[in-house]
């Protein structure tokens, strides 16, 4: 017999609902992250700072449990420009729409090799967050749509690559050009 240890996540931002709160009726959650929770976050995503950070949540239940959202999300980050390493404020102004599923619900497509089926209708709908014990965590739905719409290599509007970076002798081609003689 195997001893599982299972350590759960410590979510800096949550803001619990009881899913079975959501009937027949449209409800609306706004979620305002206190200062204390952007510095957590910002430790997370590896950021200088969050300033703000705002969720407009419109929930509706659709079947056996399952909560569609609609996410509208406003945040103000700093990040770190990949050209000149000077932070730079960024906001971001995202509008999404999620289903939040039963953990028992959850549907994997899995193919003949066992491995998840992705097609263009998968791509195309809501991402899935499952949800256990009738309790949907709108905080941490809304930290991990932060995350996913940070630009992985920020760039400071107007950072340009010093003169000697943009040579024509940097291209990793032109050393080949040269030794088999022809022009790069």
């Amino acid at each position: 017999m195997h001893t599982v240890y299972i350590t759960w996540m410590q979510e800096e931002l949550s803001y619990p609902v009881k899913a079975s709160q959501i009937k027949d009726r449209s409800q609306e959650f706004t979620i305002c992250a206190s200062e204390a929770q952007r510095a957590a976050l910002a430790a997370r995503f590896d950021l200088p700072a969050i300033s703000r950070l705002e969720g407009q949540f419109t929930l509706h239940h659709e079947r056996s449990g399952t909560i569609a959202a609609s996410l509208a999300m406003n945040a103000a980050v700093t990040q770190v420009c990949v050209v000149t390493l000077e932070p730079f404020e960024a906001a971001i102004q995202e509008a999404v729409e999620l289903r939040f599923v039963p953990e028992g619900a959850m549907r994997y497509v899995l193919g003949d090799d066992n491995e998840a089926d992705i097609t263009p209708n998968t791509l195309d709908s809501p991402d899935e967050i499952p949800y256990a014990d009738d309790s949907l965590d709108l905080g941490a739905a809304l930290a991990e749509q932060l995350a996913l719409s940070l630009d992985p290599y920020p760039k400071k509007p107007g950072a340009t690559l010093p003169d000697a970076a943009s040579d024509g002798s940097a291209n990793p081609f032109a050393a080949l050009a040269t030794r088999l003689n022809k022009p790069s």
